[in-house]
């Protein structure tokens, strides 16, 4: 199945979003060589999409059809390595471009799984995994915790702007328009959940004995 252009000029821009994401958390968290950058730059970006393409049979990934994705992923993260020190003292681009990146992967993931002929809720979490499977590799190679793993508000914004797109699709609206809000609810959901530390509820911490009668000899000794 061919690519519709809107799709194709989504994916592309959230290509090179996350490939110049990965490769400034990659410059950022651990120092790795050109070698290093390109990888994790091109996993960030493309890791989504492949998954993506595999479940729904899309074969082979749009990725390996097209050289311009891994031409964008490899630009953006060529770019984060030569700039990465005055980068690197804008920390707020890495998770703007981040949240860049999910939020045009969940709309361009949702889509596809709907060209392919998938329901609502499958597409909805194709998008999902579209938007954070990339980042989820990312982190596993840097042994990071994966963010959508860590109780952050990560995912829900991306299952939204998922939700939004098959709504507009489903209403028989869907074009550029729905398409860049459908990225633009998912967008500002994630900053939002930043800007005020919103978090998915966790299982609550068991304190443990020993922890407990250290603080309890802490008390004593003030």
């Amino acid at each position: 199945m061919t690519q519709t252009p809107l799709l194709l000029a989504l994916d592309l821009t959230g290509t090179f979003a996350f490939g110049l994401n990965g490769a400034l958390t990659a410059v950022r968290a651990v120092r790795l060589d050109l070698v290093g950058v390109l990888t994790l730059g091109i996993v960030t970006a493309l890791g989504g999409g492949i998954v993506r393409d595999v479940l729904i049979g899309s074969l082979p990934p749009a990725t390996f059809n097209a050289l311009s994705y891994l031409g964008v992923a490899a630009a953006g993260a060529l770019l984060a390595f030569f700039l990465s020190l005055p980068l690197e003292r804008f920390a707020v681009l890495i998770t703007i471009f981040d949240a860049v990146g999910l939020s045009v992967f969940c709309v361009t993931g949702a889509s596809k799984a709907l060209e392919f002929g998938l329901d609502g809720v499958q597409a909805v979490l194709l998008g999902a995994i579209t938007a954070v499977g990339g980042g989820t590799m990312r982190d596993v190679l840097i042994r990071r915790v994966p963010t959508v793993l860590s109780s952050d508000f990560y995912v829900v914004p991306a299952m939204v702007g998922a939700a939004v797109t098959v709504l507009a699709e489903r209403m028989g609206i869907y074009g550029l328009a729905s398409a860049l809000v459908a990225a633009a609810v998912c967008f500002v959901i994630r900053m939002l959940g930043l800007r005020f530390n919103l978090y998915v509820p966790s299982t609550p911490r068991r304190t443990s004995r020993r922890d407990g009668e250290a603080s309890s000899s802490a008390a004593e000794n003030e």
